[in-house]
């Protein structure tokens, strides 16, 4: 990278901590802690979200015709994206052995906590658990499929790529052919030496 990139790279990790500060901060105003990995609220705050819980009945009675009719293929998507989480989950635990690299640890992404949240009913954690595990499983594979291409292919595209992940600024540029052929073990050796990413947030 040049040394206009790495500067960039280096804030974009600063201000990633301050957004973690603030965070915390809004934690407290919010009345509630981390502890381990359950999030626990104030018991003032707990009985409220109680009080705000709405009912199945008037919970459906405020849901549109549309969201009710397409709530089953939302739903249909949990068999691919299980087969996905299985078949990714077995790819790495055969490859990444054989390539001698660090595997993903799972649950560092797919976190399955607002189910316990109280101000939410039966059907309100089922869409959260849902969204949480399937935003969570594409996090997961992200991180998979980016540690496969630094092995094999650590090479930027000719077009600006729209939200790339992590790894990919560190890549070769476009065309340099001679770094590939220099570099390629040097990217695989730092692959190996890293430690596996930790993930944030709550887990379930």
């Amino acid at each position: 990278m040049t040394q206009r990139m790495t500067e960039l790279a280096d804030e974009i990790i600063r201000l990633q901590s301050e957004l973690d500060r603030e965070i915390e901060s809004r934690r407290k105003a919010l009345g509630w802690k981390l502890k381990e990995t359950i999030g626990q609220f104030e018991e003032g705050v707990a009985l409220e979200h109680r009080r705000l819980r709405l009912g199945l009945v008037k919970f459906f009675g405020r849901s549109s015709p549309g969201a009710i009719l397409t709530a089953p293929v939302i739903y249909s998507l949990i068999v691919p994206l299980a087969l996905i989480d299985l078949w990714v989950s077995a790819y790495q635990q055969i490859c990444f052995r054989a390539y001698g690299i660090p595997r993903v640890k799972r649950s560092d992404y797919i976190a399955l906590d607002r189910g316990r949240l109280s101000y939410l009913n039966l059907i309100e954690g089922l869409n959260c658990s849902f969204c949480a595990y399937a935003n969570g499983l594409i996090a997961y594979v992200r991180e998979v499929s980016s540690s496969t291409e630094q092995y094999w292919c650590p090479i930027k595209h000719a077009v600006r790529v729209s939200d790339p992940h992590r790894r990919y600024y560190e890549f070769l540029e476009y065309g340099d052919a001679e770094g590939y052929r220099q570099r390629l073990n040097e990217f695989r050796e730092r692959l190996r030496a890293e430690p596996p990413p930790a993930g944030s947030g709550l887990r379930g």
